[in-house]
């Protein structure tokens, strides 16, 4: 049985073409994106939803009084769509307790190596720190920022001389490999959290 996906997404959508890409080459089976939820009606990652044949559901600030209110029309909008699970790819606000307690499977990734940089700006942060590496972590939502069990890292090193346009690409690539990986293994109920750890669940040990 499909695990029902949605993915908010606030930006260019280069993590929601990278999901959409592995599910239709069979590398993130059983999850199944339903539905592109965006904040900002100019964003990129709608058309390119619209041209992958995915819908995109436009939620914009500027039409919502309060969080309360967004969040609001947004659970009753995955409700409807019978969304199992939610992933946030570039997703610019932060989500309440209430709506975590509504959709408690969401995961998230940052670029930088948490608990390291979190934040808006993983990327410039780390740059303007001078650390020599950085990398990508795909993590589980809670009530903090950037703050929730740690799904899977990966470093990147930063050369000397780097800069943003260099470093964001490489970023992003590693972004591309995990974020569906971590997908697939949560739609799978491989994943337990214990404690800050997320270990891999192996169902066949229970047989």
């Amino acid at each position: 049985m499909a695990t029902r996906v949605a993915v908010l997404a606030s930006g260019t959508g280069s993590n929601f073409v990278a999901l959409v890409e592995a599910q239709r080459a069979g590398r993130m089976d059983p999850a199944q994106i339903v539905v592109m939820v965006c904040n900002r009606p100019g964003a990129a990652v709608i058309e390119r939803a619209r041209g992958l044949g995915v819908e995109a559901l436009v939620l914009p600030d500027e039409d919502y009084d309060s969080r309360e209110a967004f969040e609001a029309e947004l659970i009753e909008a995955l409700r409807d769509r019978g969304v199992d699970m939610i992933v946030l790819a570039g997703f610019m606000r932060i989500l309440s307790p209430k709506f975590l307690e509504a959709f408690p499977r969401i995961i998230n990734v940052h670029p930088a190596l948490l608990p390291a940089f979190p934040g808006k700006d993983g990327i410039g942060d780390a740059l303007a720190y001078g650390v020599h590496v950085t990398g990508v972590t795909v993590h589980y939502v809670d009530a903090g920022i950037d703050t929730g069990p740690i799904i899977m890292q990966e470093a990147v090193e930063i050369t000397p001389g780097e800069i943003r346009e260099t470093l964001a690409p490489r970023i992003h690539a590693v972004e591309h490999r995990l974020l569906p990986r971590a997908v697939q293994l949560e739609a799978g109920g491989r994943l337990r959290v214990k404690g800050r750890r997320v270990v891999l669940f192996d169902p066949e040990e229970t047989l």
